[in-house]
């Protein structure tokens, strides 16, 4: 970010700081510069000038508007505010540069604003969710032949179709749309299974949520000719042992795409979901909705490689470009860089990248770190022993590799979590703050150590200053955007949460796990419609999902049909997990005998990790002293369903005991 001017500028009220970091991100995500004073303001710097230079300056002024706006009858976003007019009346009639955005119920004629505002086209985004048409809106408005129609006074609520109102119509340049410049085995987290956001965020419920085709569409935008999958690169060495290194590969360009400013980049759990798979190239194009696949195979033996890439537009499979490279285990990062390079010249975009890009110029190191990722995924014990094996590996070639660091963290916490030792959660907080402190500039660190302290610690200030910090870093990351969501739910903010995994499933529209994660904010949120249509979607990708059942049957059992809830939780494979569900339906149903025969049989199966199942069980059952005998059971193991007081919809009748209270004091969640 050396470029101090920006495209966009964010203007609001103190109140809607966290709807305009919603549409910040979206709008970083997308390669759109943006600056956000949260974000861009530095010890030292002159608050005021600062902020009249960018005025001055930017492409686009966005003034957020809202109920907080109208009562405020002073702040400092109206003086910006008025900056923004007298530069617009500066400005030839027809120039795009002003784009009011409501992010609530105010209707126009209540607004308090400059009557200037009134001439252009408002757009409405609640708390700054469902953005991605906006962003679109966006793009067009920045491109070089944005036209500019007479604003009409009839204004709809929905986003015009053509660029409206006055606005700067200047293309952003290149040079400063560079957020990104850091290490390119960026989805450790995600390549990791996404712990952070899963078992480790989420919750008792934590596995899978889903969104149906439904709410899918009203959420997508039109395919973006800069837009790219990369798929699994094909193992041709002779002993196909080499599989780790082939996908490592892969998703090492995957990552490296997705730094550069403008390119659209599905995450990894999508496009590798067509592994082994017979889709041809125009089918995954259109379930990924990308213009591009970037596809290849590796042919490793001893030191020598042999690299084969095609990149084909996915519509027609028109091969654009292909190429074979020859070369040695040691010129891998050079292989890579050629790759990238060649891809973002063909789509007509600049690839941007910074110092340590790669992380380590170690060969061996990083052999060992993409073996660990690849034993991390397994999630069984003794994979992830293998998993840290590996990466210790990794870091005896290269002390200061912050990515193995980072990867070492997040299988430790795993690890532990499954036998319950806290000497390997001591260690896993202790990594992930020497990854962050080798890589200050890589997301991975921060986004491990802001899921450590929300899970072991309950330290929910420090998380999320991390996710915050990490999703600065990579707005990109499917896997960052889903933690941060994640906890912004667990916290009860539920815009800014729906906001985040919306973003995290249009980058990764086949991860069962964040469309899990999507629909459990929303059901906890009372959109009980959305989260139906969520917990579908995510069983059209994953059937048997136990969790995604469990969710599923809870949303019937809340809305009150215990018939479809008994059908679902029946399908459940996880015995502890489907006689819980089971128990509260015979209750509802009034078989308190078959009811007490469920939970007893939850019991003996194994409480360990489903400590917070069962006290449900009894909270439904409107058994209170039992309930909390187990929640604090949940406390004592740290069960990560605990971290759910906020949303767990299924504990309802708790929430008026001084008990409940103290409890959510125990994990230091505020009132």
């Amino acid at each position: 970010m050396t470029d101090p001017t920006r495209a966009v500028f964010l203007s609001y009220a103190s109140q809607d700081a966290e709807a305009a970091r919603n549409l910040c991100n979206a709008l970083r995500v997308a390669g759109i510069e943006v600056w956000f004073d949260q974000s861009e303001l530095r010890g030292g710097d002159s608050w005021d000038q600062k902020i009249r230079q960018q005025v001055k300056s930017c492409y686009l002024f966005v003034p957020i508007i809202s109920a907080n706006t109208r009562s405020r009858k002073e702040g400092y976003f109206r003086r910006e505010w008025r900056l923004a007019v007298e530069r617009a009346g500066d400005m030839v009639e027809g120039i795009a540069f002003l784009l009011p955005v409501v992010i609530d119920g105010t209707s126009e004629s209540d607004a308090l604003v400059p009557e200037k505002f009134r001439e252009v086209h408002w757009t409405r985004l609640p708390q700054g969710a469902n953005t991605d048409a906006f962003v679109e809106h966006v793009r067009r408005l920045l491109s070089p032949d944005a036209t500019t129609p007479t604003a009409r006074r009839e204004r709809s609520p929905a986003l015009p179709s053509a660029p409206t109102g006055a606005s700067s119509t200047r293309a952003i340049p290149q040079a400063s749309r560079s957020l990104m410049f850091w290490f390119a085995g960026g989805l450790l987290i995600v390549a990791s299974g996404y712990f952070l956001a899963g078992k480790f965020l989420a919750s008792k419920h934590a596995a899978t949520m889903a969104e149906t085709p439904a709410t899918v569409s009203a959420h997508v935008e039109s395919v973006s000719d800069k837009s790219i999958a990369v798929l699994p690169f094909a193992d041709l060495s002779e002993k196909k042992d080499q599989e780790y290194f082939s996908d490592g590969l892969a998703e090492e360009m995957l990552d490296m795409l997705a730094k550069t400013p403008g390119l659209h980049v599905i995450a990894r759990t999508s496009s590798f979901s067509f592994k082994g798979k017979s889709d041809d190239i125009p089918a995954i194009g259109t379930k990924l909705r990308v213009a591009n696949i970037l596809e290849g195979s590796v042919r490793k033996s001893g030191n020598h490689l042999r690299v084969t890439t095609q990149l084909v537009r996915a519509d027609t499979a028109e091969n654009l470009w292909s190429e074979t490279y020859e070369a040695s285990t040691n010129d891998i990062f050079k292989v890579q860089d050629e790759i990238a390079a060649a891809v973002v010249s063909v789509l007509k975009l600049k690839l941007v990248q910074g110092p340590g890009t790669k992380g380590t110029s170690n060969a061996g190191a990083y052999n060992e770190y993409l073996l660990g990722r690849q034993h991390q995924r397994k999630a069984a014990q003794e994979d992830l022993r293998r998993a840290i094996a590996a990466y210790q590996r990794a870091l005896a070639f290269d002390p200061h590799y912050a990515a193995a660091i980072s990867g070492l963290a997040s299988a430790e916490y795993r690890l532990a979590d499954i036998t319950s030792d806290p000497t390997g959660f001591n260690g896993a907080k202790r990594d992930a703050a020497r990854a962050i402190g080798e890589g200050p500039d890589q997301a991975e660190g921060y986004a491990v150590r802001g899921n450590i302290r929300a899970r072991v610690d309950w330290d929910w200030a420090g998380a999320l200053a991390d996710l915050q910090k990490a999703v600065a870093l990579s707005p990109g990351d499917a896997g960052i955007q889903r933690s941060y969501g994640t906890l912004l739910g667990l916290l009860g903010r539920f815009p800014g949460a729906t906001a985040a995994l919306r973003t995290a499933t249009r980058l990764d529209p086949l991860s069962p796990s964040a469309w899990d994660d999507l629909g459990l904010v929303l059901m906890a949120s009372r959109d009980y419609q959305g989260a139906r249509q969520a917990f579908g979607r995510e069983l059209e990708i994953q059937p048997d999902d136990p969790n995604a059942l469990d969710n599923l049957g809870n949303l019937q059992l809340i809305t009150r049909d215990p018939a479809a809830a008994l059908a679902t939780y029946r399908k459940i494979s996880e015995v502890a997990l489907r006689d819980t569900g089971v128990a509260m339906v015979e209750h509802t149903l009034g078989h308190e005998q078959q009811s007490q025969q469920a939970i007893e049989t939850a019991i003996a199966a194994g409480t360990r990790g489903f400590a917070s199942q069962i006290a449900d069980v009894f909270a439904w059952r409107n058994q209170k002293d039992k309930a909390f005998e187990w929640l604090e059971r949940a406390y004592e193991q740290h069960d990560g369903g605990l971290a759910e007081l906020n949303t767990d919809v299924l504990l309802a009748s708790l929430h008026d005991d001084p008990r409940f209270k103290a409890l959510r004091r125990k994990i230091n969640l505020s009132d």
